[in-house]
């Protein structure tokens, strides 16, 4: 089973556009679970554009499910990492000033640094992701960090998939076979929606979790956020 994680982050553009507290994160984010999430991600970036420190750690207190915090592993971050102690930490490469994320790691070049901050986690109890792309020099690497999982960029998946699916996702399959042979668990993000996340589901084998917020986001205006959620999670377990 695929376990969907939910977003949050685009709950709180709307919320910041005119102030106050509508919509409210941490009651949407109470709400997805209800409506069958399986967990809630959330990207605190300095500039607080979308989810802020409060968010983050209110969100702490109430997140039954699993609770994933994404980020560039500067000081602040790591500082609510140990503090919060999530589920899940996925560590991204993202400079400060990125729209979103659009890159994985060089985990080559980077082995050093990942690998001190994945024992960091590990010695706090927090299940640790490494945010990179299908070059299967970074996943050899990123299993030499010792980490628990990666997180597959699936922007460019999504990009290509309308013109041809099958060549849209050959390089995911071969970096999820690696992965997997190498030990490591296998997450997705990143432009997953309700029209190619069955087809890649079907495709990449040992997927354990998606996390997807601006599609769902976007959906929910249409269909609701309950059945949004609802959808998301039939397409993930209609595929064995």
């Amino acid at each position: 089973m695929t376990k969907l994680s939910v977003n949050v982050n685009k709950i709180a553009t709307i919320r910041n556009a005119r102030g106050g507290n509508t919509p409210n994160v941490v009651q949407v984010a109470i709400d997805c679970e209800r409506f069958g999430a399986d967990g809630i991600t959330v990207h605190p970036r300095p500039d607080e554009r979308h989810i802020t420190l409060k968010d983050t750690y209110d969100l702490a207190e109430v997140v039954q499910t699993e609770f994933n915090i994404e980020g560039y592993p500067d000081e602040r971050y790591l500082k609510i990492i140990k503090e919060i102690k999530p589920v899940q930490a996925t560590l991204v490469p993202d400079p400060p000033n990125v729209l979103t994320s659009d890159a994985g790691w060089d985990t080559k070049k980077h082995l050093d640094f990942l690998k001190g901050l994945v024992n960091d986690f590990k010695d706090l109890g927090v299940r640790s992701s490494i945010f990179v792309d299908t070059n299967l020099v970074n996943i050899e690497y990123a299993a030499k960090t010792g980490v628990d999982r990666i997180e597959l960029y699936t922007g460019p998946f999504a990009q290509n998939f309308e013109m041809n699916p099958e060549t849209a996702v050959k390089e995911y399959v071969d970096a999820a076979k690696l992965a997997h042979d190498l030990g490591l668990e296998i997450n997705a993000g990143h432009d997953l929606s309700q029209d190619n996340l069955k087809f890649f589901k079907e495709k990449i084998p040992h997927l354990k979790e998606v996390s997807i917020g601006h599609a769902l986001i976007s959906e929910a205006l249409y269909f609701g956020l309950e059945n949004t959620i609802q959808q998301y999670k039939y397409l993930l377990n209609s595929v064995q």
